[in-house]
């Protein structure tokens, strides 16, 4: 059918009314007598979350997207664009959109927001499970060959060589084998996983099949957390159609390879994200890491050899084997290959999902995609990466490639793909308090560092932020995090404490205003605040006293404001709402 609908129904889309937006369309349709000749389809989240995101596609005007659509601004739509031929210019996605969508290269993502990720024809009718059929006509070497000279890294954080991994669990003995995808995806602010198994999971179950095919495992895991409702129903739907078509299940397209899957959901707990943790949790254990060696590609679900990638991995290796391993490592910087899917957010205009070749800068990032900074006015202060146990970065490094490489020198980590930007009104010394109450919240306590160490650092940080910190606790800070780094357990702990020793590493003058001064200098640290109108930067505008929810600021039309600190109580409401930081 030549006249479409497409609505973004994956989570982002649903939360803002996507279903009800959906019904309305029918109900108009309906009215108009037009449901013959237009089709509604429901397509993941595409990425810029401005729901509801509708595409309306006619062979007159092509494809017309619409953004912020409310189930009330259907009918004018409709009576506008559908009926009239004339797009509904007040929603009609502009300059903005176009622009985050510019400069991405789209091949993980290249069908979010696209096709119906619960019709399974719609996949194969952009090639889909083709690359499990070519594979079966080659041989396993010639696979992980390919698989190999791609370059192609795991996208979960640590980007160990995918090929290499493979390798591995292929060679290593055992009368049956497994592959399971980290689909526990836990950091604050990343939604990568979440919506590739929303919007194209097919992708996923065709990585994971050739992975399959490739070690020799017959049998397969996706852990996916419970948090996901929508990418549990959206996998279990595809599971079901792929096995229908034989795509999955007993001597796949004739051959003698089978390959069955299932989904294990779990219960939220960060440290599931650690492979042997993960592993635990699929077993019915406590989700708790154990050593290594020995490592899962030798011993590990159920003491079998075990291969385990992310959700972006898998979805990447229908593409190498369909365009070829040169293709693939023809995109990307030195040896980070093809590119890399990041969840953009914090003070920044264009909030969302975006996909870059590697080596991308992260200037790049924040002003292409990005768009900049969220208010022009407030400079950008630092980049938040990998996560809560990433790192975080100066403006100064901005024009830092983004590969494992560049990165992990600057001290962060690439992780599976946050990225947080923060304004002149971040507190660096908070934002490292409150990566390390996450961490230590989801810590499993196993070994004594994570449990103890990083418990300690965050009661030090604590003290600093209330104005009572010392000299000393700087140094503690640092030879702290240091042994942590190399005595934890687990990659949770290896990691946790990234955030205190970048942040001290880039923004150590905050740390010392803070012990030394008694001052936040982003008026985060509401101790350490002065609550005065500095009248230097104060523009009379009055927006202070219009969000004090107390009437604690008195201000006259073309007067400066001011605090009347007996009835100030401290909520930071005017600050908040300054935008020229003419507050302390």
């Amino acid at each position: 059918m030549e006249n479409k609908i497409r609505i973004c129904m994956g989570t982002s889309g649903i939360s803002a009314g996507a279903l009800d937006v959906e019904k309305n369309f029918r109900k108009a349709l309906e009215q108009k007598n037009l449901t013959d000749s237009w089709e509604i389809m429901r397509v993941g989240d595409r990425g810029l979350f401005r729901d509801v995101l509708v595409d309306i596609v006619t062979p007159a005007l092509g494809t017309i997207t619409y953004q912020y659509v409310k189930p009330d601004d259907v009918e004018k739509i409709v009576e506008s664009h559908i009926i009239g031929g004339e797009p509904y210019k007040k929603l009609k996605a502009g300059e903005d959109y176009e622009q985050f969508f510019k400069d991405q290269t789209r091949i993980v993502l290249a069908n979010c927001g696209e096709i119906d990720p619960m019709d399974i024809e719609q996949y194969t009718e952009k090639g889909g499970y083709d690359a499990l059929k070519k594979s079966l006509s080659m041989t396993r070497d010639q696979v992980l060959e390919e698989v190999k000279k791609s370059g192609l890294r795991g996208r979960g954080g640590g980007g160990f060589p995918t090929g290499t991994k493979w390798q591995f669990c292929k060679d290593a003995k055992g009368d049956k084998k497994y592959i399971v995808c980290n689909a526990d995806e836990g950091d604050p602010g990343a939604f990568m996983d979440r919506s590739i198994l929303e919007g194209d999971p097919h992708a996923v179950l065709e990585g994971m099949a050739i992975a399959g095919y490739t070690v020799g495992a017959d049998e397969g895991y996706i852990y996916c957390r419970a948090e996901y409702p929508l990418a549990v129903k959206t996998l279990t739907i595809a599971i079901e159609e792929a096995e229908k078509r034989n795509y999955l299940g007993k001597n796949i397209f004739g051959s003698d390879f089978s390959f069955t899957l299932h989904i294990k959901e779990g219960a939220g707990a960060f440290v599931c994200g650690e492979e042997t943790a993960l592993l635990a949790s699929i077993e019915g254990k406590k989700g708790r890491p154990n050593p290594r060696p020995p490592y899962p590609a030798v011993e590990g679900l159920w003491g079998k050899p075990t291969t385990i990638n992310n959700v972006e991995t898998f979805a990447n290796i229908r593409h190498i084997i369909t365009r070829g391993a040169d293709w693939f490592s023809s995109i990307g910087y030195k040896d980070s290959k093809g590119t890399k899917v990041f969840a953009l957010a914090g003070k920044i205009k264009n909030t969302g999902l975006v996909e870059v070749p590697m080596g991308t800068t992260i200037r790049d990032l924040v002003y292409g995609p990005g768009g900049g900074m969220l208010v022009k006015r407030i400079k950008l202060k630092g980049v938040q990466l990998g996560g809560p146990s990433g790192g975080c970065l100066p403006e100064s490094l901005l024009d830092t490639p983004i590969d494992y490489t560049s990165i992990t020198e600057t001290g962060a980590i690439m992780g599976s793909g946050g990225m947080i930007v923060m304004d002149e009104k971040t507190c660096m010394v908070d934002v490292a308090r409150y990566f390390l109450e996450f961490t230590v919240a989801e810590s499993c306590g196993k070994c004594v560092p994570c449990r103890i160490g990083l418990k300690r650092m965050q009661e030090v940080l604590e003290d600093i932020c209330a104005g009572k910190g010392k000299q000393e606790h700087l140094e503690f800070l640092q030879s702290m995090g240091e042994t942590i780094k190399n005595t934890a357990l687990c990659g949770l702990g290896n990691t946790a404490p990234n955030p205190v020793l970048t942040t001290m590493r880039y923004f150590m003058e905050e740390y010392e205003e803070h012990i030394n001064d008694k001052e936040c200098r982003a008026h985060e640290c509401v101790e350490l605040i002065h609550f005065e109108v500095m009248e230097d930067k104060c523009v009379k505008c009055g927006v202070c006293y219009s969000a004090c929810p107390v009437n604690a600021i008195d201000w006259e039309k073309g007067q400066y404001a001011y605090i009347n600190k007996d009835k100030c109580i401290k909520c930071k409401s005017c600050i908040n709402a300054c935008n020229f930081m003419a507050i302390k």
